[in-house]
């Protein structure tokens, strides 16, 4: 079988994550990120379930989750699984949807995300523009093609799959924002379900099936993956692991390293590595 290998990239000056995972047999459980995801699969075949709907991924599918979009994937061929990826900070995705729209902001002032409005996609054209950026990522290319290329591919996706970010959001009954908002308030804390409910002002049994239904995760998996993506922070901030499990209100370090693996895809101190080393071997970190 295939060595697994998993290596992941800052870039300074487009300020993203890059991705490259490689015989890949490990599966990631329902959850979800703060950040936007690009991505396409170059070996394998694997069931994605992402917004209420499944998909059958294989090799030339790419991948657009927007933040918040709760997803897992599995393998579905017995074989390993060879998938590149690009994150893009919700920030960053503004300043440069701005910049190829040239709309800066709406109406009143307000400035607009843009969305997906397809999770899964078939497009050579797209695959045109994401893999040569993501290799130049993975290579540190400091020419100003790279920034050239991001801005082709956000240009090609958003005049294809493009929407406004709120028509992405699966409509929430004030209850479960409600639940949301305690866990992000309190999310350091041991918190308990009666606290969540009490919040919410539903019954443990109503807020479970109706909390499940409209986030497509349960309200631990929520509050665990707030966890992680501010533990991520910490992390890329140079905080040791051992600091950013109990910053983030995880009980233990293993509890805290399985919980990071299963979502990242990498350990907490390889993906720490990334923003201590990275000047020291050009930003590239395998394992």
């Amino acid at each position: 079988m295939k060595k697994e290998t998993r290596t992941v990239v800052y870039d300074d000056e487009l300020r993203l994550e890059a991705y490259c995972f490689e015989g890949i047999v490990q599966p990631f459980p329902s959850h979800f990120h703060e950040h936007y995801v690009i991505g396409f699969v170059e070996k394998g075949e694997r069931v994605l379930s992402c917004r209420d709907r499944e998909y059958a991924i294989e090799k030339g599918s790419i991948v657009l989750f927007n933040p918040g979009d709760s997803h897992a994937c599995v393998q579905s061929d017995g074989g390993t699984f060879d998938y590149r990826g690009i994150n893009i900070s919700k920030e960053i995705m503004l300043n440069l949807a701005e910049e190829v729209t040239g709309k800066k902001v709406l109406p009143g002032g307000k400035r607009e995300l843009p969305g997906f409005s397809e999770n899964v996609v078939y497009d050579e054209e797209a695959a045109c523009h994401l893999r040569p950026l993501h290799e130049m990522v993975m290579k540190g290319t400091g020419e100003f093609k790279k920034e050239e290329t991001l801005l082709f591919l956000l240009s090609y996706l958003i005049q294809n799959y493009g929407q406004p970010f709120e028509s992405c959001i699966q409509e929430c009954r004030q209850e479960i924002e409600r639940a949301c908002e305690y866990m992000r308030e309190h999310f350091t804390e041991r918190i308990y379900l009666d606290q969540i409910c009490r919040r919410a002002g539903l019954s443990k049994s109503t807020l479970l099936r109706a909390f499940t239904k409209e986030k497509g995760v349960t309200p631990y998996r929520y509050l665990e993956t707030i966890r992680i993506n501010e533990a991520k922070k910490l992390l890329s901030e140079g905080i040791p692991p051992v600091e950013a499990a109990i910053r983030t209100g995880f009980s233990d370090q293993s509890h805290f390293t399985n919980y990071f693996n299963q979502f990242i895809g990498l350990a907490p101190g390889t993906y720490r590595e990334i923003f201590s080393e990275k000047d020291e071997d050009g930003g590239q970190h395998g394992k």
